[in-house]
């Protein structure tokens, strides 16, 4: 390092070092962070995203170990939206492709699983038709058939949907993923499917709908209210007109289901649907009966008289003869019954709460009483008050304040500007440092060490001839004997305090001091104060 050529171009060397760790600070820190766009494409559509960037001159990086396509932070949303322009990425792995690079002579194993494989990329891919969808995975547990076991445990799935940002899916479009995976694996069941999104909530119905507090019933109290609340916006905005009023309702929703079932029999309700038999009339004597031969059956015979006529006599008999009416019928009676089946859906209203807050400048007469009145009975029409059930409806006026415009605003130093403009400040800063602070100076000593020092030849002769100034003093008188005659190479050697120390006069302590302070002038102020002090300190010990 004391060679005469390293010490020239040392300086050079610090100088160009310091450039170079100026030019790396300035790259490192102008590039604005980066953000993967796509991991792990195939080389076909990774050649497609990059000529598409390419020819939108988007800046776009490639991981040389991993393959990883990065932009910027600042054009990442923007690139999204291109590349789905053009339909890029164009192609994904599927069940196709995984077939096709099955090898020949795969065992049974090896054979299941890659089915396996290929059936939940089609499935991940049927998915992914969603537009809020971005891309799916689907893990389906299926067992294989073995004749060996009795009892197999049910066929289950799993899937994990990558969301676009904002988006979440309706309870539609997620029973439709479940519908569509169970109906893709014989013997699965949608209840075996569990669906989550990239923040790990649930999105398959994990709760039984009748569990008080659950999601279809808040939905559906949810739907009643803005029912309500959609009716009294249409009555009241052509009344006192948009923004002047401020409805709302709260339903209390009886979620109960009840059902009871009844039989009666109305006592007048008889039906005959069926009669059969016969009615006989007959006379007792004419029936022959008892033991022959013996009277005590036979009844008396009734009297004769001669002078009356035959048919009036025989009618008389007749009239008189003992008779026997009999009737024999077999009847079938329907009765009457009544089954009444009363059934209570849940989602009834059990109770309502309305209020409504008008602005009083929006009234003809403000906060008129009757005018109010008339108000609450259009509202207790539209919402179907029934005072049976405790309904509450409030209608007041009051006088509104203004909204204040609540447009967020950007915050300057949120803005996307503010952020390339403090990277690059930092960066020029950073480099001026490393420049100013420290190539600077390097340059402005080599440039005091290139420079001749005039100095007075001292001769030095005695004891002190061989001390560090003597040395320096002839050092500097060789050559000609002045250093005004030395050529312009030649280098002074270096003076150090301890040099000046060991300096015994006046003289040498000078001739020192005046060469410390051409190479190191901003050291020189202190050093001379202390050698004075010092040279004073000697003057009075010598007198």
């Amino acid at each position: 390092m004391r060679q005469p050529a390293i010490a020239r171009a040392l300086p050079l060397i610090i100088l160009s070092a310091v450039v170079l760790s100026a030019v790396i600070v300035w790259l490192v820190l102008r590039e604005p962070p980066q953000r993967d766009l796509f991991r792990g494409l195939p080389d076909s559509d990774k050649s497609a995203v990059t000529q598409a960037l390419q020819s939108a001159n988007i800046a776009y990086r490639v991981d040389d170990s991993t393959g990883t396509l990065t932009v910027s932070e600042e054009d990442y949303h923007s690139t999204k939206i291109a590349l789905a322009g053009q339909g890029l990425p164009r192609s994904a792995p599927s069940g196709d492709s995984i077939m096709s690079t099955m090898p020949m002579g795969a065992s049974r194993a090896v054979e299941s699983e890659k089915l396996r494989s290929a059936r939940e990329m089609d499935l991940a891919r049927s998915i992914e038709a969603i537009d809020s969808v971005v891309s799916a995975r689907v893990h389906l547990a299926v067992e294989p058939p073995s004749i060996f076991l009795r009892d197999r445990n049910e066929p289950s799935a799993s899937v994990v949907l990558y969301l676009a940002s904002s988006a979440r899916l309706s309870e539609k479009e997620t029973q439709a993923i479940l519908n569509l995976v169970a109906s893709s694996v014989p013997g699965l069941a949608a209840g075996n499917v569990s669906v989550i999104d990239q923040n790990g909530r649930l999105l398959s119905r994990s709760e039984d709908d009748a569990s008080p507090g659950s999601d279809a019933h808040l939905k559906v109290k949810a739907a009643i209210e803005d029912r309500y609340r959609q009716s009294l916006m249409s009555l009241l905005t052509p009344l006192v007109g948009a923004g002047n009023f401020v409805a709302e309702v709260t339903a209390e929703v009886n979620f109960d289901e009840k059902q009871a079932t009844k039989e009666t029999y109305p006592a007048d309700g008889s039906v005959l649907r069926f009669e059969q038999g016969k009615k006989s009339d007959e006379l007792i004597g004419d029936r022959i009966g008892g033991i022959p031969g013996a009277l005590a059956n036979r009844p008396p015979e009734g009297p004769e008289f001669q002078d009356e006529p035959e048919d009036a006599a025989a009618q008389e008999a007749a009239a008189t003869e003992p008779r026997r009416t009999s009737e024999e019928y077999r009847r079938r009676f329907e009765l009457a019954r009544e089954i009444a089946v009363v059934s209570q859906a849940p989602g009834q209203v059990s109770r309502l709460s309305v209020a409504v807050a008008i602005d009083d400048s929006a009234l003809k007469n403000k906060k008129s009483p009757k005018e109010i009145q008339e108000i609450e009975k259009l509202v207790k029409g539209t919402v179907g008050f029934s005072a049976e059930r405790g309904d509450q409806i409030a209608v007041t006026a009051r006088r509104f304040k203004a909204v204040e415009d609540e447009t967020v605003e950007e915050i300057w130093y949120e803005a996307s500007w503010f952020g390339m403009l403090a990277r690059n400040l930092s960066a020029i800063i950073v480099a001026l440092l490393l420049i100013f602070g420290i190539g600077r100076p390097v340059l402005k000593r080599w440039q005091n060490s290139a420079k001749p020092v005039s100095a007075n030849p001292i001769q030095l002769n005695g004891p002190d001839s061989n001390s560090p100034a003597a040395n320096f003093s002839q050092a500097n008188v060789q050559d000609g004997g002045s250093v005004e005659h030395q050529t312009a190479g030649a280098l002074t050697p270096p003076v150090t305090v301890d040099m000046i120390n060991s300096a015994k006069s006046y003289q040498e302590r000078a001739l020192l001091t005046q060469n410390f302070v051409k190479q190191n002038p901003d050291h020189a102020a202190l050093v001379v104060k202390e050698l004075l002090k010092e040279s004073d300190e000697l003057e009075e010990a010598d007198g």
